[in-house]
């Protein structure tokens, strides 16, 4: 029988001499080395293990089954573990423990036990020096197993787990808003495509300011939408829907979009295409969104000029007339980090063949002018529904005397109606005239408040129309006397050009130059 002592000496030894050989050898030796003493432990062991990575694809999508994965050994973790990750959800209200790198964790099946580890697969050996961490350094969980559970555990076990987690992170989601990073921290120890906060916004449908009738309709919409993921499979669609919000700025675009998560329950994707560098990190952060989201692209009119026009740009500034020297240096530096995504690369994004990368997500394009977007990026089939965020009406205005004085009806509604059906206001203006200022600032007050700014808009759009009809007549009136002045112009050059009489002959000269 061997001793303590006899296994401690042995036990040193193994890993001097494994030192030693690891010293001595050359790296392609060794791993050759490593490689056959793997497969050695492993004809003799009765174990099989199973790995699954946080990311699949060359590492362009994050593996859903990693996430599940996670989410289920966090109930098991309390357990087990005893070195934790902890994370506060659900407004700092429960705290969810989570299982730390290296970390082994048990679990039983139908009375097999299986144990759970997260790893992480180390950088390769190169003699290159880096700043930032391994980008190779990927996170996987690693499940050991005995060989004769391998159907139980591959079949059974694995679907118990993921749909545990689905459950888990179900119970525990918090809502989040994200926003893209720049490309330049897309690597190392800063590989983070995307930045997130909890997604608390208030507004809802109940609470929107606009018309009933149209509300129920984009409601219904958004239903039937979230419930069609056969329906879009068996027409052969990508399962999204495309929603373009056009309207004058106040009119509460942003304020339903987070309506329309809220609605859907839904993540918020708030897509930045100015510091997207080209198709290529599109196609990256598009990716990486997750279902049951809302990808929004806002003001895309200012975000990238995607209809030719920057060309245009390029070529007149390269033809202006000698230009300093730093100055074209430094506008050469400002060209090359202007972002190259172009109009086809966003197509392709959302609704070409990257669009079916991922299901259940709501694409939303805000504008204030819609007629400066190319028909394309517009057309039914990418933006499905086209919403127009109108001036306050009626409708709108009850919902904002609800929200902000809590009345459904009042005396003054009558006029204010009456006011509205005449003056364009945005829901902006409605509800800051509406909004107490103090304490002494009633129902009645406020409505007042709001009848007098309606009368002053009123008044400026009546002054303006007169402006404008007085610049029109103006501009009328000069292109007439510029017309008036050209026709005479013209009746001078042709009387110039008949021939002269001279005595009651005609010059030789003016026929055409006879002699």
């Amino acid at each position: 029988m061997v001793t303590m002592g006899e296994f401690w000496v042995t036990l040193t030894s193994v890993v001097t001499a494994t030192a030693m050989i690891k010293a001595y050898f050359p790296p392609h030796l060794w791993y050759y080395v490593e490689r056959f003493s793997h497969k050695f432990f492993h004809f003799f062991s009765p174990y099989i293990e199973i790995t699954f990575p946080e990311y699949s694809g060359k590492y362009l999508k994050r593996n859903e089954a990693f996430a599940d994965i996670r989410n289920y050994l966090s109930t098991r973790a309390t357990l087990h573990a005893k070195r934790f990750k902890a994370e506060v959800v659900k407004d700092t209200q429960s705290l969810i423990l989570s299982m730390e790198e290296k970390e082994e964790v048990s679990d039983e099946f139908k009375g097999v036990k299986i144990w759970w580890e997260l790893r992480h697969k180390p950088p390769p050996r190169t003699q290159s020096f880096s700043f930032y961490g391994g980008e190779d350094e990927k996170r996987f969980y690693k499940l050991k197993f005995h060989k004769r559970h391998r159907e139980l555990i591959t079949g059974p076990y694995v679907k118990h787990v993921l749909a545990g987690g689905k459950d888990v992170a179900v119970k525990n989601r918090v809502r989040k808003l994200f926003s893209n990073n720049p490309s330049k921290n897309w690597y190392g120890w800063r590989q983070r495509k995307w930045s997130h906060v909890p997604f608390e916004h208030p507004s809802t449908f109940d609470s929107l300011a606009m018309e009933t009738k149209k509300k129920e309709q984009i409601k219904k919409d958004l239903k039937k939408y979230s419930e069609g993921k056969e329906y879009y499979a068996k027409i052969g669609k990508a399962w999204k829907r495309g929603y373009l919000l056009y309207g004058p700025p106040g009119t509460g675009k942003s304020t339903m979009i987070a309506a329309m998560a809220n609605f859907l329950n839904y993540d918020v994707y708030d897509l930045e295409l100015t510091t997207v560098m080209d198709n290529s990190e599109l196609k990256n952060l598009l990716i990486e969104t997750t279902n049951k989201s809302v990808i929004v692209i806002e003001d895309i009119d200012c975000s990238l000029d995607l209809t030719g026009q920057r060309e245009k740009r390029k070529k007149k500034t390269a033809d202006e007339a000698e230009v300093n020297l730093i100055e074209k240096k430094l506008k050469e530096e400002s060209e090359s980090k202007e972002s190259k995504v172009t109009l086809s690369g966003l197509l392709n994004c959302i609704d070409g063949l990257w669009s079916a990368c991922g299901g259940e997500r709501i694409i939303v394009f805000t504008t204030n002018y819609v007629e400066k977007l190319d028909p394309a990026l517009i057309r039914r089939g990418r933006m499905d529904k086209h919403i127009e965020m109108s001036y306050c009406c009626f409708d709108a205005f009850k919902m904002l005397a609800k929200n902000y004085l809590d009345i459904d009806s009042h005396e003054l509604f009558a006029e204010i109606g009456n006011q509205l059906a005449e003056t364009n206001m945005i829901p902006a203006d409605v509800a800051e005239n509406l909004m107490p200022k103090s304490d002494e600032d009633d129902a009645e007050t406020c409505l007042k408040n709001l009848i007098e700014a309606l009368k002053e808009a009123k008044e400026e759009a009546i002054k303006k129309a007169e402006e404008e009809a007085l610049l029109k007549a103006e501009k009328e009136k000069d292109e007439d006397k510029c017309t008036c002045s050209a026709k005479k112009n013209i009746k001078g050059d042709e009387t110039s050009a008949k021939p002269v009489k001279e005595n009651g002959f005609i010059n030789k000269d003016d026929k055409g130059g006879e002699n």
